[in-house]
């Protein structure tokens, strides 16, 4: 069973930084196009960034430079550095693995993100 384990959400002042990660198995990480997602209450899912297993990246417009998604490749984890947050990045933050080729894909449990004063 495949699964995308993430971490590093919680609670941030205006301004403040997030580090969130995602864990996946080898034969995913180094297969499928890893990217982010978030869902605001209310909203729905809208793409924040995605990377190529070739470290290709593209970014949300509401999100360029402040956030930055990088792979570790010796530990399959995928990284979203958030920078700047402001509160309407408020959100569940959700991780995704994608394969166009195998029409397949996987989603993480989801991560709350608050930017709150």
């Amino acid at each position: 069973q495949v699964q995308l384990v993430e971490s590093g959400g919680g609670l941030v002042q205006p301004g403040g930084s997030l580090r969130l990660s995602c864990a996946t198995s080898r034969d995913i990480f180094m297969t499928y196009y890893m990217a982010w997602y978030r869902q605001a209450p209310g909203k729905q899912r809208e793409l924040v960034a995605n990377i190529t297993r070739s470290s290709s990246t593209h970014y949300a417009d509401f999100v360029k430079g402040r956030f930055t998604i990088s792979r570790d490749n010796a530990r399959n984890t995928v990284h979203l550095q958030m920078n700047s947050l402001k509160p309407e990045d408020t959100a569940v933050y959700y991780c995704n693995a994608d394969s166009p080729a195998m029409s397949s894909t996987y989603w993480g449990q989801g991560t709350q993100v608050t930017v709150s004063s």
